[in-house]
């Protein structure tokens, strides 16, 4: 009997590879870049199962190509660039990966809240170009995590994760929004539950770990941030459509608050012109946030095993429920 046929929309290491072509006829794009839209509507048609890409938007259009698909994994937890409704109108299964990103997404969020408050690219770069003349008392100081109320928009795993690499700097206050309370975590961090609002008021750092929805989408606009301190830092890792961007410049360009730390934008690749880039109090990343070798191996070895049980009608070792 022949292979179920697979198509993946980027080259993913050789190991989950192997294990993936063992069981399936693969095919995959090999560019650096996302696969063009052409190329994947052309590849998909007569596919069993697709492996893609937060990159990927799999909507109606690929749907109607993939007559044959019965699987889709993303290697991804996100999972905004799917349209789920469609999916599920053609009883197809989805897997994602949930977790296995958890720890290196909390530790490059610390990262860049270090590096956005403590200015680090920004004293690197004096340093580099010739501005650094001499040690002086106030020259590239910046707020320090110590007696902070710290913010945290999400408190899912990968919030919860943040919040436990944060506590040890000593921070003297804990809160969070989330649709539910966390008790296990109010017990063991001492975490408070708060509004929107007091969220936005009342945090010194305001980390971003929410997933995007139609709930979220835009949620920190001219109003949040004009409700937050001028010396708050505002750090997203999350996804960029959380975020009215251009009211975000603003603010920072006017010092309605201090500094913000991206890792996630809108569009990605940010064009280079943009306002962002201009900013000495804004840090961005390249949505890098899971970029540990270990996290991203893990990633694609957990997508294969999903496309793999999913193909045989078994229940994927980590699999969306469809609404």
């Amino acid at each position: 009997m022949a292979k179920p046929s697979v198509y993946v929309t980027r080259e993913i290491n050789k190991e989950a590879l192997a294990v993936l072509a063992d069981t399936c006829e693969v095919t995959f794009w090999p560019g650096p870049d996302p696969v063009p839209r052409s190329e994947l509507l052309k590849n998909i048609a007569h596919k069993d199962a697709l492996l893609c890409m937060l990159t990927d938007k799999i909507d109606a259009e690929v749907l109607q190509c993939a007559k044959q698909l019965k699987v889709i994994a993303t290697m991804s937890v996100g999972y905004d660039h799917l349209d789920l409704k469609e999916i599920k109108k053609h009883e197809i299964k989805v897997g994602y990966t949930p977790g296995i990103l958890t720890h290196a997404t909390a530790e490059l969020t610390v990262a860049l809240l270090l590096a956005t408050s403590r200015r680090l690219f920004e004293a690197n770069a004096a340093a580099r170009n010739g501005g650094w003349q001499a040690w002086s008392p106030f020259w590239m100081t910046g707020p320090g995590l110590e007696g902070a109320t710290v913010g945290i928009a999400g408190f899912g795993r990968i919030g919860q994760e943040v919040a436990k690499r944060l506590i040890p700097f000593q921070i003297k206050k804990l809160i969070y929004f989330n649709r539910s309370q966390k008790p296990e975590a109010e017990s063991t961090m001492g975490a408070v539950r708060v509004t929107f609002d007091e969220l936005l008021q009342q945090s010194d750092f305001l980390v971003v770990c929410c997933a995007l929805t139609s709930d979220t989408v835009g949620m920190f606009d001219k109003a949040a941030f004009h409700k937050m301190k001028k010396t708050a830092i505002f750090v997203n890792t999350s996804r960029g459509g959380l975020v009215d961007q251009d009211e975000l410049v603003k603010a920072l360009q006017e010092e309605r608050i201090a500094g913000a730390g991206l890792d996630v934008m809108t569009p990605e690749p940010l064009p280079l012109d943009h306002p962002l880039f201009k900013l000495k109090n804004c840090v961005i990343m390249p949505h890098i946030a899971s970029a540990a070798v270990q996290t991203r191996a893990g990633m694609a070895m957990l997508s294969v095993e999903n496309i793999v049980a999913g193909l045989k009608g078994e229940k994927m070792p980590s699999e969306l429920t469809l609404d």
